[in-house]
């Protein structure tokens, strides 16, 4: 497994994103639409490998929330080979669970949650589309 970045809740994608880009310098890596209707940003510093995901759910959707003082603290994404396998050894050794593998646009994806709730995502290529 591999820790690849650190996705946080923004209120206004596009005030994010100038922050992000003019104050931290950081450039836009990648962009793309959920399959629930959110929006994720992936930004990188120059200087670094890991990446910041901007996530945006719009009023409505299913994992919009009223925003909370911490609540910004969106999830963390591991990549791996196995989603499925990292999954259930994830559930057999005590994590909660937050969303079963499943298949988005030829990604596999699931979530677990650590002991304060904090979601983990594991992702990888969908073998089973091969």
């Amino acid at each position: 497994m591999q820790f690849v970045y650190f996705g946080i809740r923004v209120r206004d994608l596009d005030r994010s994103l100038k922050f992000y880009r003019k104050v931290l310098g950081m450039k836009q890596v990648h962009k793309g639409i959920m399959a629930h209707g959110g929006v994720f940003v992936h930004l990188k510093h120059p200087g670094s490998s890991q990446r910041l995901e901007l996530n945006y759910y719009p009023a409505g959707n299913r994992f919009y929330e009223k925003y909370k003082p911490g609540t910004e603290m969106d999830h963390i994404g591991f990549w791996t080979e196995d989603v499925d396998r990292e999954y259930s050894r994830a559930i057999s050794r005590g994590a909660k669970r937050a969303t079963a593998p499943f298949s988005n646009n030829g990604e596999r994806l699931a979530y677990i949650k650590d002991p304060d709730g904090v979601w983990i995502e594991f992702f990888g290529k969908d073998k089973r589309n091969r």
